[in-house]
């Protein structure tokens, strides 16, 4: 089989744009610092639940290995490639409001910013967390695996 020039420069420009257009963990802390990407919601739990929640909301949806600053508030991870994505990279901040009331924001970015869906998005992030609060509140443990 003969590979044509054209063939190969195609193949080229689409490596190029796909590795030219990555997401990493820093570009996660960059747009929370700068305010243009996130989003937030208030809890009713403290610092420590909120906390131990996220990390749990990460897990449950498949995350890998979580890198904590808890001394500056937030945790990042990302995902891996599977048959829709090519993975994503989070973070999610905790902030403490008052001793029962955390503000809990997060950003999720596509690995590959062409690509079309992503592992995990802010808003089913926030569903899980609600969901997790819910089971937290009812005094019973956070399971393994995703309700």
């Amino acid at each position: 089989m003969k590979i044509t020039k054209k063939f190969l420069t195609t193949v080229f420009v689409t490596l190029s744009i796909l590795v030219s257009g990555c997401s990493t963990m820093q570009d996660v802390v960059k747009v929370k610092q700068s305010g243009s990407e996130g989003t937030t919601r208030n809890y009713a739990v403290t610092e420590a639940q909120a906390w131990e929640i996220a990390k749990t909301v990460f897990r449950w949806e498949g995350a890998d290995a979580i890198e904590e600053h808890r001394d500056q508030h937030y945790m990042l991870t990302s995902s891996g490639v599977n048959l829709v994505s090519w993975g994503a990279v989070m973070g999610a901040w905790v902030e403490p409001v008052k001793d029962d009331e955390t503000k809990v924001t997060v950003v999720t970015k596509r690995r590959v910013t062409v690509n079309v869906a992503t592992t995990l998005t802010e808003t089913t992030f926030h569903k899980r967390f609600a969901q997790a609060v819910s089971i937290v509140k009812k005094g019973q443990p956070l399971p393994s695996e995703a309700p």
